[in-house]
């Protein structure tokens, strides 16, 4: 329940914020526009999952709000979506692009036109929003890295599986790789992008398998693609590989931490609930109101950190009927 309660917090304040401008003879209709990719694996079905529990649940406390959330499977479907947002006069944009060079022109116009912009995980080139918003990339690779090596008590042999090569996916490889380099009883045996993919990460696993005949770990810094390589690792019959760590904090890998998994005993957030937190920070700003008791305007970055999900504390981070 944690992640639902940091969510909960957010939405609170701006639900009491929101109240304090009530006493206005007529409150003018918010329209907020939510844009994100389609759900092509398993991060980004929560994503859309929690962009609409934040937009339900701001319905049921207020009367003055209006939200159209879309997802888009191209980033030129994307662009399309947000023209459609602007032509239907939302007063703010909550995106996270699907390519954010796609999407730079496109949602500077919306910025430049005054409409309040939060961009979500994936940072444009060129910053064009009031407020942007993302998990630690680096921080989920030194969190990893720093767990994994305490588990393995600093020796052992470890294959990485990458995600797709774009910046964030370096910003992990590059951290995680250098706490390992502090352990010289740790090697890295082998590092290939798997594009975060369930399928692809089996491919690259049965690879791995067949190439290195001693692996005590593997890394693969999504929970998707750990599913990939626990299927490759049950057919392969091999009984070395002790310890198999993903990242984001999944439902379904937390319940294989809570439920006393063998070989998945953590996770690392990078949690598809910061869209949620994105909402509510488009909302207090488009109403030009401060979030809870900050005495200044929200600020323009939060980097939420990247937390260890183990067997002390995955029961707190369990979202009933979350997609992800």
């Amino acid at each position: 329940m944690r992640l639902l309660q940091h969510i909960g917090k957010l939405l609170l304040a701006a639900t009491f914020i929101a109240s304090l401008g009530l006493n206005a003879a007529v409150a003018k209709t918010l329209k907020v526009g939510v844009s994100v990719p389609s759900a092509d694996h398993g991060w980004t079905a929560g994503l859309l999952w929690w962009a609409e529990k934040a937009a339900d649940d701001f319905k049921k406390s207020e009367d003055d709000i209006e939200f159209y959330v879309v997802a888009a499977s191209s980033g030129s479907k994307q662009v399309g979506d947000v023209e459609d947002l602007m032509i239907k006069g939302i007063d703010a944009l909550v995106i996270l692009p699907h390519n954010p060079a796609t999407l730079q022109k496109v949602i500077e116009e919306a910025y430049d036109s005054g409409i309040y912009t939060v961009v979500v995980d994936r940072e444009l080139e060129t910053p064009a929003q009031n407020v942007f918003i993302a998990g630690d990339n680096a921080g989920l690779g030194s969190v990893s890295g720093e767990w994994l090596a305490k588990e393995m008590d600093g020796k052992g042999k470890v294959v990485v599986i990458e995600g797709m090569s774009i910046p964030i996916n370096k910003q992990r490889v590059d951290a995680f790789n250098e706490v390992i380099a502090q352990h010289k009883g740790m090697s890295i045996l082998d590092s290939q992008p798997a594009d975060w993919s369930t399928q692809k990460a089996l491919a690259v696993m049965e690879n791995y398998l067949q190439k290195h005949p001693e692996i005590d770990a593997v890394w693969c810094q999504d929970d998707d693609m750990l599913k990939g390589v626990m299927q490759a690792i049950k057919e392969s019959g091999r009984t070395d590989i002790k310890t198999v760590l993903g990242g984001a904090g999944s439902q379904d890998i937390i319940k294989m931490v809570v439920d006393g998994n063998p070989v998945v005993r953590a996770t690392v957030t990078y949690p598809p609930s910061m869209v949620a937190s994105g909402i509510a920070l488009a909302i207090t700003g488009a109403r030009h109101e401060m979030l809870g008791k900050m005495y200044h305007s929200a600020p323009s970055r939060v980097i939420l950190a990247a937390e260890l999900i183990d067997t002390n504390n995955a029961s707190e981070f369990v979202v009933a009927d979350a997609a992800y």
